[in-house]
């Protein structure tokens, strides 16, 4: 009896050590819809380029990391993203609060600055890497009207119904809680606020970008309705990304 009292003891110290190994996105695994269903599911099988963490039958992307940030800012990028078409496409108006969710360096934050000179550019972002290129390059480029925000992986950290415009480009897929990200987005956003989201085009398999870094118009559809959001057009006038327009409701 007491040999066996020891082993179970032992057994149980054991466990308890896996399970405080494990990662935190294996908690997420145990998060629950309203109807009991699991909002991620964790598969130690899975695309390399991912992080095994599965959100409404997509796999989440790695986060590409401050040692990007070159890339971000390479010259051909204006070029190769045509970045001054999809700037001019956001129907801007000078006094809009946008939000820029997953600015890195804040590529997009600086060219979409001058466009609101009665309002301003929150450059959010959860690595505090890139908060201190956003601070650098808004010391260079002088701009005042852009404010630097460190979110976090499942927050934007911003104020309730204070946002007319939220912009993602080449971000969402990596969110390692889109579910909770989003509806932190959606309770910023003011009634009627718009949500833009830019992917590259999940449809086309010859676009170069890996699987993962790409969605479709059907994947981003069916996960913004999950929060509330209400999609009102694509645009695709960009040659390789959807840029598709989202609203949040007078009432949500």
């Amino acid at each position: 009896m007491v040999k066996n009292r020891l082993f179970l003891q032992h057994l149980a110290a054991i466990i308890l050590a896996i399970i405080c190994l494990l990662p935190l996105n294996a908690c997420a695994a145990a998060s629950e819809t309203a109807n009991g269903d699991p909002i991620y599911q964790q598969r130690t099988v899975h695309n390399p380029d991912g992080i095994g963490k599965f959100y409404m039958g997509r796999e989440i992307a790695q986060v590409m990391g401050y040692q990007g940030a070159g890339w971000l800012e390479r010259p051909s990028r204006g070029m190769e993203e045509k970045s001054a078409r999809l700037v001019n496409n956001l129907d801007l108006k000078p006094t809009d609060i946008v939000a820029d969710i997953g600015a890195g360096t804040g590529y997009f934050s600086f060219r979409i600055a001058p466009l609101v000179p009665e309002g301003k550019v929150l450059a959010v972002d959860v690595q505090p890497e890139m908060i201190d290129f956003i601070k650098l390059n808004k010391q260079e480029k002088n701009l005042a009207n852009v404010e630097p925000v460190l979110g976090s992986i499942d927050n934007p950290n911003l104020p309730e119904n204070s946002v007319d415009l939220v912009v993602m480009v080449d971000a969402y897929h990596e969110f390692a809680y889109p579910r909770e990200m989003m509806q932190g987005i959606v309770k910023a956003l003011k009634p009627g606020g718009r949500t833009v989201s830019i992917e590259y085009r999940g449809e086309n398999p010859l676009i170069p970008i890996k699987g993962l870094h790409k969605m479709t118009q059907k994947q981003v559809k069916k996960e913004m309705a999950a929060v509330g959001l209400v999609w009102k057009e694509t645009k695709d006038m960009l040659p390789q990304q959807h840029l598709m327009v989202f609203e949040k409701p007078s009432q949500i």
